[in-house]
């Protein structure tokens, strides 16, 4: 019966949030979601939304513990969609997802040591040089090698309405509330309110000021351009350039097809930028990164930006240890944020561990009422 394992109470509501809410349901949990902001007005729907192994093209995940952890999560959530993407789930596909380089990879001790690690784990990874000239990459970019292999790719509008319509077909509660101070301080007056008994904290940055910890954003942009049309090219394949460690000029190129009739253009991280009001004709860092893919790929060059919606710009959550999720023993609360740019990447991966650490709680409890 729905509820037998537990009552419990998630903060926020973007991918992270929903998709360890749903997971908690379908495991016999009760479930109410509370959350200040609901998609489209969350960070979730900005995301690349590339399954990336870890560290991701953007380049900012340093912490050695959470990197490690993190590739276990990732394939959970690779798994996962791979499941949802053949399900006909809306907003997930699997597909070719190219990734290039300006040396070749054995010259980057990192860069070899992911790739061995990527290979035996996707499917269909071929390393192959001649990807650049195949793809219509500029020959005066300079790549010299590359590889590429098949990817979950997430429609983030879509996925996120059925990631919600899931939650509330399976019982989960959802309420629209703000929750002011720190939830060590509020978490009784939670845990009556919303008759649950554990909580798990889902939300991103805003665990900046419910935890009291350090966190900072790293600002992120993507223009959104017509995918095939009259001139513009039809482009079924990711294809990227990761940041280049050490450097701090912007160098990422991100080219994603989002669904069949739009690209998105990336990648902009700027590190502790808060401002959301940025485009192609105000901020010169965007400009700069649309030319930079179109100078990767010249056919881009006709195709039609979106009229409707050029760009979209969100805040990635970050902090200096890179992902938290963890039970806090003071608190009495579970935490799982600071995701970065691989929120969808970690999704199903850290909403399995939210559960297991979840169920240790209310079981440690019962155990201990028995007494």
């Amino acid at each position: 019966m729905r509820g037998d394992s537990g009552k419990v109470l998630v903060v926020g509501a973007g991918v992270s949030g929903l998709t360890t809410a749903l997971y908690l349901v379908r495991e016999g949990f009760r479930v109410t979601v509370v959350a200040e902001r609901f998609a489209p007005d969350i960070v979730s729907v900005v995301a690349g939304a590339l399954w990336e192994w870890p560290p991701a093209v953007c380049g900012y995940h340093h912490d050695q513990v959470s990197l490690a952890r993190s590739k276990d999560w990732c394939m959970t959530s690779y798994e996962m969609f791979e499941k949802l993407a053949r399900a006909g789930v809306p907003g997930v596909a699997m597909r070719r997802s190219n990734f290039y380089f300006r040396h070749p990879i054995e010259e980057s001790p990192s860069d070899l040591h992911k790739m061995r690690e990527l290979a035996g784990k996707v499917r269909g990874f071929v390393r192959d040089r001649s990807l650049a000239e195949r793809n219509g990459v500029s020959p005066g970019y300079g790549v010299v090698d590359a590889y590429s292999h098949m990817a979950p790719m997430i429609d983030t509008d879509q996925y996120m309405e059925w990631l919600m319509r899931q939650a509330e077909i399976h019982g989960v509660r959802v309420e629209r509330h703000r929750i002011d101070g720190l939830l060590a301080d509020r978490r009784a007056d939670l845990l009556d309110r919303f008759d649950a008994e554990v909580i798990v904290c889902c939300a991103g940055l805003g665990t900046a000021r419910l935890r009291g910890v350090d966190m900072y954003p790293l600002r992120g942009a993507l223009v959104r351009v017509r995918n095939g049309g009259i001139h513009g090219p039809r482009i079924d394949e990711a294809h990227c350039v990761s940041h280049v460690e050490g450097e701090d000029s912007q160098d990422i190129v991100f080219i994603v097809p989002r669904n069949p009739g739009l690209l998105v253009l990336g990648g902009l991280a700027e590190r502790d930028e808060w401002d959301t009001g940025i485009d192609l004709e105000n901020h010169g860092p965007v400009r700069e990164m649309y030319e930079r893919c179109l100078a990767f790929m010249p056919a881009l060059r006709n195709a039609e930006i979106d009229p409707e919606e050029p760009v979209r710009v969100g805040l990635r959550p970050f902090r200096q240890e890179n992902v938290c999720l963890e039970w806090d023993d003071d608190d009495q609360v579970v935490y799982n944020f600071a995701h970065g740019g691989a929120g969808f990447s970690f999704s199903w991966g850290c909403a399995r561990e939210a559960v297991g650490l979840v169920r240790s709680v209310v079981q440690s409890r019962k155990h201990s009422h028995s007494f």
